[in-house]
């Protein structure tokens, strides 16, 4: 008898859940300087050649000292086209306060050169980012300072520096996973201006950035996250005033122990950063550049003690 006994009737189908974009409630984008971050990190490690060592000695859980030797050859401009080079030591010193509302970071060079940053949260939505650097040669000191403000689907910056450098920029959220900006300068110590817009289009797995500024510049970046360990970056700048180009193609290979990222870009030249954290608070550093066009081979190993 069960088996004349009628199966009850399934429910229809729910309709899948709206997913049309809430306007009035959009993620707030990143820093308009920061639009190509990702592509940055992969494709731009930190490259040095020679040798160097960096210690940080903590003094509390905000206050820190660094220490900092490096040595290697350095570049000399020439006319000739190959690479000119001349050996060179350095030392450098430096102290750290980190706060969550503040950030101090300072550093002196044997060369005389002094750096100085600071970054603050005047209030939860406005914060101020100031850098600055003294020198002994002339003309070549520098500071600026810049007031972000944070909305909750956007972001304004206000930039002012020496040499009456002034500049502006806005991003906003156009989408859950895109946004559009752009940005305003103007030099008064050299009588330039300029303007320029931006767009990205991130989604979990990837980030696309476009940049087009009246200076000639055109750049453009495509990020592939394959999985959590694995990344895929690429970009492309177009000079239209000067009509050059470069591109390159890299990756970002992220594993328990170490870090590896390199590059190929259009000018053949070949790059390989890798960090191995050989124990707590020790990392051990290898750095590389070939190219072969201007016969220039750079080549550095360094160690980083400390957190």
């Amino acid at each position: 008898m069960a088996g004349l006994v009628p199966p009850p009737p399934t429910a229809p189908d729910t309709p899948k859940e709206d997913e049309r974009t809430d306007y009035f409630n959009l993620p707030c984008p990143i820093a308009y300087d920061e639009i190509s971050r990702e592509a940055y990190m992969s494709l731009k490690p930190e490259l040095f050649e020679g040798l160097r060592i960096d210690f940080t000695k903590g003094l509390n859980q905000k206050f820190s000292l660094s220490h900092s030797v490096s040595m290697g050859p350095t570049e000399v401009p020439s006319q000739s086209p190959e690479t000119i080079k001349i050996p060179t030591a350095q030392y450098e010193f430096g102290a750290n306060f980190l706060d969550p509302k503040l950030m101090l970071v300072g550093r002196v060079l044997t060369d005389g050169r002094l750096t100085a940053r600071l970054r603050g949260d005047l209030t939860d939505n406005l914060s101020l980012k100031a850098n600055a650097q003294l020198t002994n040669e002339p003309h070549m000191s520098h500071g600026m300072a810049s007031f972000d403000y944070k909305g909750r689907d956007f972001r304004s910056q206000f930039q002012l520096g020496n040499g009456a450098l002034f500049g502006a920029n806005y991003i906003q959220s156009v989408t859950r996973n895109l946004s559009l900006g752009g940005e305003v300068f103007w030099a008064g110590q050299h009588r330039k201006s300029g303007i320029g817009y931006a767009a990205r289009y991130n989604t979990d797995n990837m980030v696309a950035t476009g940049q087009v500024a009246s200076t000639g510049v055109v750049a453009m970046s495509y990020v592939q996250k394959v999985n959590d360990k694995v990344s895929l970056a690429s970009d492309f700048m177009y000079n239209y005033l000067s009509r050059e180009a470069t591109a390159s193609l890299g990756y970002d290979y992220i594993l328990r122990q170490c870090r590896l990222r390199g590059k190929i870009d259009s000018n053949g030249v070949a790059a390989a950063f890798l960090e191995e954290r050989l124990n707590m608070g020790l990392n051990f550093i290898l750095s590389a550049e070939i190219d072969h066009r201007r016969k220039d081979y750079k080549f550095g190993f360094g160690l980083t003690v400390g957190e």
